[in-house]
């Protein structure tokens, strides 16, 4: 199942078109995307049986919004790939994921427009985003894929002025810009992939390529990253995991090279889709 939140609503995807929920379901589901996670499994069955109508064409993706658009908490994953903390100077985590978060107010669609922050130091980070079904509380590995209501993708773009502004240095903030965490363009289930554990991503600027990776190469894969995190605090059907980002990013280049007023940065996650980004000052 592809799920889509379409100017606002939940539609799922159909043939390449769009079919709305509530219309669908004779207003059985909410139209709300914030509130379908709430029954997520209720509505997974329905969407599986149910006798759809053509799904209607996209006429422009800039009306798509996050498949999750306001999520109660976000996590993210720091160091997650090996090369990537190489290239961010830091050694490969051990034991323990390094976590932070990103303030739902940075969330945004799949295609828009950014405001780059001052100082000439934003920065890309494609990741893989996880979506939670149902609450999951001390969830062990193993069961952890039955609380993933879909995979997204997503990017963790990161002022690294602000982000090491402090003494040590607060993630969060410099994570957390509008439209610093643009997710989308539809959330796929599980189940329409042949491993959810092994999926291409990347990202390019302006047509040239900066990251490639394939999330096996995940240092904490999702279902530990949810074993890890909910054994600490419950999650919440809604919330988001960005899982962590591949090497390639601007810090971690010599020179060092960061985004600028015009350019686009085109993001991919093989069988989910793009994201599309262009920069303002």
């Amino acid at each position: 199942m592809r799920f889509a939140n379409v100017d606002g609503r939940s539609c799922l995807v159909v043939d390449g078109g769009v079919v709305d929920v509530a219309a669908a379901s004779g207003g059985r589901f909410d139209s709300a995307p914030e509130r379908i996670f709430d029954r997520w499994t209720e509505f997974a069955a329905w969407a599986g049986g149910a006798e759809l109508p053509a799904g209607a064409p996209l006429a422009d993706p800039r009306i798509l919004g996050a498949p999750s658009p306001s999520p109660r908490q976000v996590f993210a994953v720091g160091l997650n790939y090996s090369e990537h903390a190489a290239e961010s100077g830091f050694a490969r985590p051990a034991e323990h994921p390094p976590i932070f978060t990103k303030f739902p107010a940075s969330i945004t669609g799949p295609v828009s427009q950014v405001r780059l922050p001052p100082g000439g130091r934003t920065d890309w980070e494609i990741e893989l985003v996880v979506v939670i079904s149902a609450r999951a509380f001390q969830v062990s590995a193993a069961e952890a894929w039955q609380y993933v209501a879909g995979l997204t993708a997503g990017q963790d773009l990161s002022d690294r002025l602000l982000q090491m502004a402090a003494t040590p240095p607060q993630f969060s903030l410099g994570k957390s810009y509008p439209g610093f965490s643009p997710m989308g363009p539809y959330l796929v289930t599980p189940d329409e992939f042949d491993n959810p554990d092994d999926l291409t991503l990347g990202c390019a600027v302006n047509g040239e390529e900066m990251q490639k990776g394939r999330t096996r190469d995940l240092i904490f894969s999702v279902a530990e990253l949810i074993e890890y995190l909910s054994g600490a605090v419950p999650l919440l059907p809604g919330d988001v995991i960005f899982s962590g980002t591949p090497a390639g990013v601007g810090m971690g280049r010599s020179p060092q090279r960061f985004l600028r007023a015009g350019d686009e940065l085109v993001s991919f996650v093989a069988g989910i889709g793009e994201l599309r980004q262009r920069f303002v000052d």
